[in-house]
């Protein structure tokens, strides 16, 4: 059988008793931190209007959005009947089970909350977000592969992987695709903009080109991931991560226009 041996890692670094450190909630635990130092030295290089008090509240809600949304994104776009016939299998995180599209979600709502709290610009902050958000998405994604779990389809490339739990079959390493793309490309690309000072006066660019360039990546590699057994293809050969990327998409359109506006300009910067 064709197909690179899978190497097989332990998804739990270490364990203390019953309580264990999966690098599942590290990558989780990483991305936040690099993200909110990161900001934090972007608000300190342009002396940005954000407190101290105001960064902190952000991360705190924005760290509540991703889970809360990851969580019940996945339960209402991937969930079975078993969430609705045990509704305190929702709050079980560590039993997995999380939807990007749904912690986007969520982080838009906390981002909206912290605006409307101290009276910021909204997409001036998701802004800031978005432009390190590829940092989770890239550290996500190595820890599937390590949990071997979300591979890709079948196939006989030279680099196909034998995951154990896709029954030996050489498949698409999946998530080291979405950890290049997702994560190493869309970071270099939004982070090389950044640098422009007609992209930084332009509130919502940076938020528009991420929801575009996720949606587009994520929808293209949906065609070597494996549908989820759950679902399966929606109709025809799409599947729900495609469907849930065309929104992100349209609403990224939509923000970018917005923000070339010539009177959209941020003096700040």
């Amino acid at each position: 059988m064709t197909g690179l041996e899978y190497p097989s890692i332990s998804p739990i670094i270490f364990s203390i008793g019953p309580i264990a450190v999966r690098w599942y909630s590290l990558a989780y635990l990483f991305g936040i931190i690099a993200a909110w130092f990161l900001v934090a030295r972007n608000i300190k290089k342009y002396n940005l209007p954000m407190s101290k008090s105001a960064l902190e509240d952000t991360v705190f809600y924005v760290t509540l959005g991703i889970i809360l949304g990851g969580r019940l994104g996945y339960v209402l776009f991937y969930g079975t009947n078993i969430f609705w016939q045990h509704p305190l299998e929702i709050l079980a995180v560590w039993h997995g089970g999380m939807s990007f599209h749904g912690g986007i979600i969520g982080v838009i709502i906390a981002v909206y909350l912290i605006s409307r709290k101290y009276q910021y610009r909204f997409l001036a902050i998701t802004d800031l977000a978005a432009l390190y958000a590829p940092i989770g998405i890239f550290l996500g994604r190595l820890a599937n592969f390590v949990n071997d779990e979300l591979w890709g389809r079948i196939t006989d490339v030279p680099w196909a992987v034998r995951f154990p739990n896709g029954g030996y079959l050489p498949r698409h390493p999946s998530q080291l695709y979405e950890a290049f793309l997702e994560g190493i490309v869309l970071f270099a690309v939004l982070n090389l903009l950044w640098q422009k000072k007609w992209v930084r006066q332009h509130t919502g660019f940076v938020s528009g080109l991420f929801l575009i360039c996720y949606g587009s990546f994520r929808a293209f590699l949906e065609q070597f991931r494996e549908p989820d057994a759950q679902l399966g293809f929606i109709f025809l050969n799409i599947t729900m991560g495609q469907l849930l990327s065309l929104p992100f998409i349209i609403l990224g359109i939509i923000v970018l226009f917005k923000s070339v506006d010539k009177n959209n300009i941020d003096n700040h910067y």
